[in-house]
């Protein structure tokens, strides 16, 4: 391990050894018997202990700006929390730490006009605002005069159609630029990251590339990336279409920028605990990414499923398993599946055959939900086509237990958003659950599951609202349940998956997911 994430974790045992306790409101004797059968473990795997381990994310959180994105000392804290519990637990616990490019917004960006006269602009993606910040830019704080480069504006009969927009893509656009001044680009033709290195290369201290107009669609500012592999060094902010053509057209522009970001290789480190018994060349594994955005705690997305998989690892920890358990908690899920795509790479191909499925759980108490099971043989016919082989099969499981218990259930797209895409990609069975996360709940979800329809699942996603009071109680609970039914029969019986034989007590013929037995 680094001497860097060394101290980073060692600093993190200290502030979660002061947190509160919270007392969780199971079984006294959850806390020595052997949770063996599903009944036992559902007893003892409870809401409350899953909201204990939420409310500890929570004050991680607190203690570091309101947030755990991987590479700060909220997500080294969150990890040190959850390795903690899983070493007194009893597990084997692996930090299998590694570098990443790291991007955090530390702060709101600034863009204001200091001359002529004084203006400040509305930072957001969308309709009704005038920037937004450039994903992996730079940090900086510049001021300077805006220059034009190479724009197409259009004309005075069709001012938003300037649909040959190649600014900024070549060396030869900036021919003649003043050095010092702040590069005004236009989208279109070239990345974003060429368009931004070029400026810097012609002695730009800035660069603001604003949308092209020549659609609806290319005239807000959106979430926009320069990449991982930008190396122009200086800021740059994406703006309107209406205010790049704005700011063309006003002499002797003067504007301040700020763009408060971490960037930079910094350690990080996925947590990983296994059982001390089992077959090992048939690993179930289970995961849940662990790190939040930078925009806020991440106590539902995804420390909704970070929690429930550390109650149900918990309450698992005397059971002895048919099958190797393996439980995951991700790094940068948020910087695009970092975390779990360098951990199943690492594996040898004989290792990676040895994982007999994965379950994933990434938001699973979302406010406004929906119970989604991940669609392993693409019966809903949408978008990705079905998982391995193999995925059918967990589907059918979570079906199964949704019917047991009274829920309804719907099918959710593969659609690589999460972190069982690095395990697909290797052919390694996999499903899970979700409650939504962005997407808008219909009429008829309403009519079936509550809630409101026309809001998203989870109004505060990706957003700083996402707190301790972000969940459904509900949809939690029900989840958790559901996650520990399945870790625990898969432990013990992979037949239905690949054909390995294990308790003959957890059989299909022999589950019972009726909770009032």
């Amino acid at each position: 391990m680094s001497p860097r994430l060394r101290a980073a974790l060692i600093a993190a045992v200290l502030v979660v050894s002061s947190l509160p306790i919270i007392a969780s409101a199971g079984n006294q004797s959850c806390e020595t018997r052997n949770n063996n059968t599903i009944d036992k473990l559902l007893e003892c795997v409870t809401v409350d202990g899953v909201r204990e381990h939420q409310a500890a994310l929570q004050s991680i959180a607190d203690a570091n700006d309101g947030i755990r994105t991987a590479g700060t000392e909220g997500y080294n804290q969150s990890a040190a929390y959850v390795a903690e519990r899983l070493e007194a637990a009893g597990y084997d616990v692996t930090l299998q730490e590694f570098d990443f490019q790291a991007f955090v917004q530390l702060g709101p960006s600034t863009l204001e006009q200091v001359a002529p006269g004084a203006i400040a602009y509305l930072e957001g993606i969308g309709a009704g605002f005038d920037y937004s910040l450039m994903s992996q830019t730079d940090a900086g704080d510049v001021t300077g005069t805006i220059e034009g480069v190479d724009l197409a504006l259009g004309t005075a009969a069709w001012p938003n159609d300037p649909s040959t927009s190649t600014s900024g893509c070549d060396v030869a656009d900036y021919a003649g630029f003043t050095a010092g001044n702040i590069a005004l680009v236009q989208r279109g033709a070239c990345s974003f990251q060429l368009k931004a290195e070029n400026a810097s290369a012609a002695g730009a201290i800035g660069a603001i590339v604003f949308n092209q107009g020549n659609s609806p669609a290319r005239m807000n500012p959106i979430n926009a990336t320069l990449g991982a592999t930008y190396s122009g060094g200086i800021p740059v902010l994406f703006a309107s279409h209406p205010r790049g053509q704005e700011w063309a057209a006003t002499a002797g522009l003067e504007m301040h920028m700020i763009t408060d970001v971490l960037r930079g290789t910094v350690p990080t480190a996925n947590v990983i605990a296994e059982s001390r018994s089992g077959d090992p060349s048939n690993v179930v594994m289970a995961g849940a990414h662990l790190d939040s955005v930078s925009q806020g705690p991440g106590i539902q997305d995804n420390g909704s499923g970070s929690a429930a998989l550390l109650e149900v690892a918990e309450q698992m920890a005397k059971v002895n398993p048919h099958n190797k358990v393996r439980f995951a908690w991700w790094t940068a899920e948020e910087s695009g599946l970092v975390g779990s795509t360098y951990y199943v790479n690492s594996l040898t191909g004989e290792e990676q055959s040895d994982i007999s499925l994965y379950l994933n759980f990434d938001m699973i108490g979302s406010p406004n939900h929906v119970f989604f099971i991940y669609d392993g043989d693409d019966s809903d016919g949408v978008g990705a086509g079905p998982g391995p082989e193999g995925s059918a099969q967990i589907e059918e499981f979570y079906e199964n237990y949704y019917d047991g218990v009274g829920v309804p259930y719907k099918g959710t797209d593969f659609s690589g958003r999460s972190d069982y895409g690095p395990f697909i990609a290797v052919g390694i069975p996999s499903g899970g659950l979700f409650t939504g996360a962005e997407g808008i709940k219909t009429p008829d979800e309403a009519a079936l599951w509550g809630g409101t329809a026309g809001d998203q699942y989870d109004p505060c996603y990706h957003l700083a609202c996402d707190t301790f009071d972000n969940i459904s109680l509900t949809a939690l609970d029900v989840n958790s349940d559901a996650v520990a039914a399945s870790v625990l029969t898969f432990a013990m019986n992979t037949e239905d998956i690949n054909g390995e034989r294990g308790k003959g007590n957890f059989t299909p013929k022999n589950r019972d997911f009726d909770p009032t037995s």
